[in-house]
């Protein structure tokens, strides 16, 4: 989901790669959940999130749609988002205190925050959001070690070509009628969601029906 804001408003300034040091150590959070509340439909859910929410849960794509998760139109393209209930809007993977029953498989988006994703031409390097973690006391951690993410660089070489993907794909959408737009977003939807990732090796699978539905719609 793009942000029509400026780098240097929300930011320190600065850029940083995954072997920097950044404040962002929040140390357990201290029974801070403030980040799990009033999200609306800014956690979106890429295809490794439902991968990971599955295998964790046990729970399919359309088990997690039932209770945790739902579909919103971001940026021109239907996706999956965490589900935010009741008057204080909390996420509903929240346990009873206030802590993240999923924590060991959360999704990038949560795994990352303080830090939001800064693209460019040939990839896309983190910053720290200032103002959206009530927490003041952080402290420096090693980016990597805060991701926590095996095989980091093949993941964040995913997360760009996912996030290329998905620009493509809204260009291309912008000349449908809406009963084509509709196709193209449904069969999206099912290619990289609803139908179950069966492997171990997500990163394979991925890549084997992106290259299919590039070959598909001529991309």
């Amino acid at each position: 989901m793009r942000r029509n804001v400026r780098l240097e408003d929300i930011s320190d300034g600065k850029l940083y790669t995954a072997q920097d040091m950044v404040r962002a150590d929040c140390r357990g959070c201290r029974g801070c959940s403030a980040c799990c509340h009033g999200m609306g439909s800014s956690i979106l859910l890429d295809p490794r999130d439902i991968w990971l929410l599955t295998q964790g849960t046990g729970k399919d794509f359309q088990g997690l749609l039932a209770e945790h998760a739902e579909l919103v139109l971001s940026d021109g393209i239907i996706l999956p988002c965490l589900r935010m209930a009741g008057k204080e809007e909390a996420c509903t993977f929240l346990d009873g205190e206030g802590r993240c029953s999923i924590h060991p498989f959360r999704p990038g988006i949560c795994r990352m925050f303080p830090l939001g994703r800064y693209y460019e031409e040939t990839g896309f390097r983190y910053f720290l959001q200032l103002h959206e973690c009530p927490k003041t006391d952080r402290t420096k951690i090693r980016v990597r070690s805060w991701l926590d993410i095996p095989d980091l660089k093949r993941y964040e070489a995913y997360i760009f070509d996912w996030h290329t993907f998905l620009k493509v794909c809204e260009r291309e959408s912008e000349g449908l009628d809406g009963d084509s737009l509709k196709i193209l977003q449904m069969y999206l939807l099912r290619t990289f969601y609803q139908t179950p990732w069966d492997g171990e090796d997500f990163y394979g699978e991925f890549y084997s029906r992106l290259w299919q539905v590039k070959e598909k719609l001529g991309l």
